[in-house]
């Protein structure tokens, strides 16, 4: 009997051209030339006054503080991420759609509402703000409501990687080790996590790239203080509307090059994982 030919291979040839031709020419259009316009307008000037605009103090600081609320809310996201994806996937109780409905919030409600969200709820004149402000504790226009937002922004990216990945696995093995005289902490760390290196990596990469380029949310909370509120995509902004162009794509090619890390990560996970895969 002679097997069945793929559907790709009784296309024509000139529709398959036409369909690369397009697919070639719109990543063209909308990727490969803004990035060659970033990176000419960056070292436009030379090579000085790329790095005179990239060790400038704000943007040092504006790096700094990227690199801080990304540091503390993917971790933050990653053990929530796996709380909530073992009791979703794990356990039944009341109010499991009410959690799967706020882990999916953030993709829901716009950043910039994120950010007013915030703002009533922690501002000067906020529901909690006359406290905050009696017990000296500032959050908004500070450190505090970056991270705050920049964590709720990207609530979704680990969560979202774990729950298929453990309804996949399914509970057997788990069970097994609790049969086999297992305590349910030696479960999770010696069964169930090892299972889950590779998504969970997936997720927190997400997370990262998620949280250093997030500008809605930070925008609002943030206050554009220079030196002190401003995370690398305000920094940016701020540049540009001081008309400090070649300084401000400048400090945007430090956002590729996260950009760039994070799809070369991400590949490298993906190619692991399917490695594991194809041993199994």
């Amino acid at each position: 009997m002679t097997p069945a030919r793929s559907p790709v291979s009784v296309e024509p040839a000139w529709v398959r051209a036409v369909l690369i031709t397009a697919a070639l020419g719109f990543l063209a259009v909308f990727l490969v030339l803004p990035l060659g316009a970033v990176l000419h307008a960056a070292f436009g000037k030379g090579i000085a006054a790329y790095l005179a605009a990239v060790s400038e103090p704000d943007t040092r600081a504006a790096i700094k503080l990227t690199l801080l609320a990304a540091g503390i809310a993917v971790p933050l996201n990653m053990l929530f991420g796996l709380a909530a994806a073992w009791a979703i996937t794990r356990f039944h109780f009341p109010g499991k759609r009410v959690l799967i409905t706020i882990i999916d919030l953030p993709f829901a409600v716009s950043p910039v509402i994120a950010g007013m969200l915030f703002i009533l709820l922690f501002g000067a004149h906020g529901l909690l703000g006359p406290w905050l402000s009696g017990h000296g504790v500032k959050i908004v226009f500070a450190v505090p409501a970056i991270v705050i937002a920049t964590a709720f922004v990207t609530i979704p990216f680990v969560a979202r990687e774990l729950i298929p990945a453990l309804e996949a696995r399914g509970p057997e093995q788990e069970l097994a080790a609790l049969t086999l005289g297992a305590t349910p902490w030696q479960t999770f760390c010696r069964v169930t996590l090892p299972n889950l290196r590779w998504p969970l990596a997936y997720g927190a990469i997400l997370c990262t790239a998620r949280a250093v380029g997030e500008f809605g949310a930070v925008s609002v909370v943030s206050g554009h203080i220079r030196g002190e509120t401003n995370t690398i995509p305000l920094h940016v902004e701020i540049l540009y509307n001081d008309f400090q162009y070649q300084a401000a794509f400048a400090v945007a090619t430090i956002l590729i090059g996260i950009a760039l890390a994070t799809l070369i990560a991400k590949s490298l996970i993906e190619w692991h994982a399917g490695r594991g895969r194809r041993s199994h």
